[in-house]
């Protein structure tokens, strides 16, 4: 591609997406699976979403987050699934430079905006158990709109500047992204830029979005702990636990796989596929499933669907 230093990324056209390192035979395989995941992740977020906006009952802050949710859910498997398992059957691989960069942008633009709504979800929660007087006040139609809202900002915000920190990146050694999708990671694998600059303005995005969202978390579920366990009544301490359980849930599946892959070495890039999957996929697709088969009102909502669908029918 040319000798380092002249070369920049203008030179570049495409990539190669090598996939996942087995055999040809297994590719089938693999069509199959991400085929079947991204279905469930289709039908279960779509139906989430379809579920509250026709239930009135439904009409609370807590489903307003989840709706969003199921959105960005839907969305950022969206960005990844289709052209991935399109890899499966191509013989080049190849996506080009202004599809990665575009992936890149979206993907991280749902992922980010996902963490600050999983916060916003939790301080809901907090709100509910521990100022439940309080909870229809300030968790008014407005405050929830701006926290949404503050959501999709941060998203943004930082999906910009990542994708055009990216963009002055100079790959000039290799075309061949060791991944599915067109992650940060990858790409600086194969640039020849000096990128200490780069890692350093990336550590200090991440430690921005991560630990103010990790902290909101940590601290609105000491509280709620703090609060059910003064709950005398069992009876209580179970339905407190169990309008949290599912968010905590999502929680532990999204944040366990972000860090697994992050603090997996370099040279296991099969290790972080593995972690990736499960926050671009399996994520997605479980969190319809955690919400409807722990959750007594959506449960409700989807029985009366679909009782009113066989009416008609």
């Amino acid at each position: 591609m040319g000798d380092k230093g002249t070369s920049n990324h203008t030179e570049v056209t495409d990539f190669i997406l090598i996939g996942f390192k087995v055999r040809p035979e297994l590719h089938i395989l693999l069509f199959l699976l991400f085929l079947f995941v991204y279905a469930m992740v289709l039908i279960g977020n779509v139906g989430m979403m379809a579920i509250i906006m026709t239930d009135p009952r439904l009409n609370t802050p807590m489903y307003f987050f989840l709706g969003n949710l199921s959105f960005i859910d839907l969305f950022y498997s969206s960005v990844i699934a289709p052209k991935a398992m399109i890899n499966f059957w191509s013989e080049s691989k190849s996506i080009s430079f202004a599809g990665c960069m575009t992936q890149l942008f979206l993907f991280a633009l749902f992922i980010v905006t996902e963490g600050f709504l999983l916060a916003a979800m939790a301080y809901d929660r907090f709100i509910a158990i521990c100022n439940p007087l309080l909870y229809s006040v300030q968790m008014s139609t407005r405050f929830c709109t701006q926290l949404v809202a503050g959501s999709y900002f941060c998203g943004c915000f930082t999906s910009v500047l990542q994708t055009s920190m990216t963009l002055t990146l100079s790959f000039c050694s290799s075309r061949v992204i060791d991944h599915f999708y067109c992650d940060a990671r990858p790409l600086q694998r194969i640039s020849c830029s000096d990128l200490f600059i780069y890692k350093m303005i990336s550590f200090f995005l991440s430690s921005i979005i991560i630990l103010p969202t990790v902290i909101v978390i940590i601290v609105s579920y000491m509280y709620i702990v703090s609060t059910v366990l003064k709950i005398h009544s069992t009876e209580g301490r179970k339905k407190a636990f169990s309008t949290c359980s599912s968010h905590l849930g999502v929680v532990s599946v999204l944040y366990g796989a972000v860090f697994f892959m992050y603090l997996t070495p370099d040279r296991f890039p099969e290790l972080s596929k593995v972690a990736s999957l499960c926050y671009t996929l399996v994520t997605p697709m479980l969190n319809p499933l955690i919400y409807s088969l722990r959750n007594k009102d959506v449960k409700e909502a989807l029985k009366k669907m679909l009782e009113k669908k066989n009416t008609v029918l």
